[in-house]
């Protein structure tokens, strides 16, 4: 037997966020059933909303959550019921080419992240016998989802389920595309591109990784406060003020790494990031561009010329089983601020308020609450 569950939808490209009663069936084989407790609103929930081609209407939204399993299929051995777990929006077999070789974050698991079906092809959500696919196979915009074990990761039992949601995404890829993918070292000099929910946390994480000069540049004020904040030596909101700082500080030697994360993607942004590196800088692109607009024009005479290079980043090329507890225990011990990002709660029915809020750049990260705890 299954159960109903309420849902935040999208019904198609453009349409506002609406409250749905959703059949949802009970789990299969290898399958949790997650009480959900709280999830982030991230800019990637508004794409879809937006239009996508790579997603399926209508959508269970949300895929950065934090809940408690409440029910599990045959076979589940990663957790049991009880639980606490934050969800990962590509799911980690552990045994592939890729997990098997430290990089989880490309997991072969991850193949129906655009279609919402479950490994075996099917869906879990229904509405009146249509089947109803989850964001990433996840839909924690869902008082109740069902999603593959690969997917849960086990957190400790006294962790705050609106702080413990944002490792799910935001804060694992910020803090990952400057540390892993950007490989921030001890006397680096670091531009962030973008300081909402996932800079914020790239600055979070060039900060941690010793980075000398830390430059923010966002259009938003209230952003960058909160980027001085947690680490940022130098924030602005013109860009060419931010050139002038680099050259000053670094001799003319400009940045060793610039990190894309913007709101939505766009060609002068990697034309700005490439022109604010130095020789052998890199550029990471952790922001999504529209489907329809290439993010890539610019000659190729700086990359070959200064050696520079570009790179995309995937999750913050993280490994969710092991850096999502890693982000958490960094969060108890003191060394990772989680309080400070989240400007506002929500719950469903305010949920197109938070949208609203984060695209008017009210705030650096809302979180909905679906119970408290």
């Amino acid at each position: 037997m299954g159960m109903t569950t309420r849902a935040a939808i999208v019904r198609g490209p453009g349409k506002q966020w609406e409250i749905a009663e959703l059949d949802l069936d009970e789990p299969k084989a290898h399958e949790v059933r997650v009480k959900m407790m709280a999830s982030g609103l991230c800019h990637s929930d508004e794409h879809i909303r937006e239009g996508s081609p790579h997603f399926t209407y209508p959508i269970v939204g949300g895929h950065e959550g934090s809940g408690i399993v409440e029910a599990v299929g045959p076979d589940v051995t990663r957790v049991k019921v009880g639980d606490h777990i934050v969800t990962s929006w590509i799911p980690v077999c552990g045994h592939c080419r890729y997990c098997s070789s430290g990089r989880q974050n490309l997991c072969d698991d991850g193949r129906n992240a655009g279609n919402g079906m479950l490994l075996d092809d099917s869906y879990r959500f229904h509405e009146h016998g249509v089947d109803i696919p989850g964001m990433n196979v996840l839909g924690t915009f869902a008082e109740h989802t069902v999603i593959n074990e690969n997917a849960a990761i086990k957190i400790d039992d006294d962790l705050p389920f609106d702080r413990a949601a944002l490792v799910a995404c935001g804060v694992t890829t910020g803090w990952g595309s400057a540390v892993y993918v950007a490989g921030t070292r001890a006397g680096d000099t670091v531009v962030v591109i973008g300081v909402g929910g996932v800079g914020i946390n790239a600055v979070q994480g060039a900060r941690y990784a010793g980075a000398k000069h830390l430059i923010a540049i966002d259009p938003v004020p209230f952003k960058l406060e909160m980027a001085r904040k947690l680490g940022a030596t130098f924030a602005t909101t013109d860009p060419e003020e931010a050139r002038e700082h680099l050259v000053e500080v670094t001799r003319g030697q400009l940045a060793d790494h610039a990190i894309c994360t913007v709101g939505v993607m766009e060609a002068d942004v990697t034309q700005l990031a490439v022109s604010l590196v130095g020789k052998s800088g890199d550029v990471v692109v952790t922001a999504i561009g529209r489907p329809d607009t290439l993010t890539l024009s610019l000659s190729g005479s700086p990359l070959t010329g200064w050696q520079k290079q570009i790179r995309g980043s995937l999750f913050g090329g993280a490994s969710p089983l092991y850096d999502m507890p890693k982000m958490l225990a960094l969060y108890k011990a003191g060394r990772l601020d989680l309080d400070s990002l989240i400007t506002k709660r929500y719950t469903l029915e305010t949920i197109n308020d938070g949208f609203e809020d984060m695209l008017a750049g009210r705030n650096v990260r809302g979180v909905l609450v679906h119970e408290e705890g």
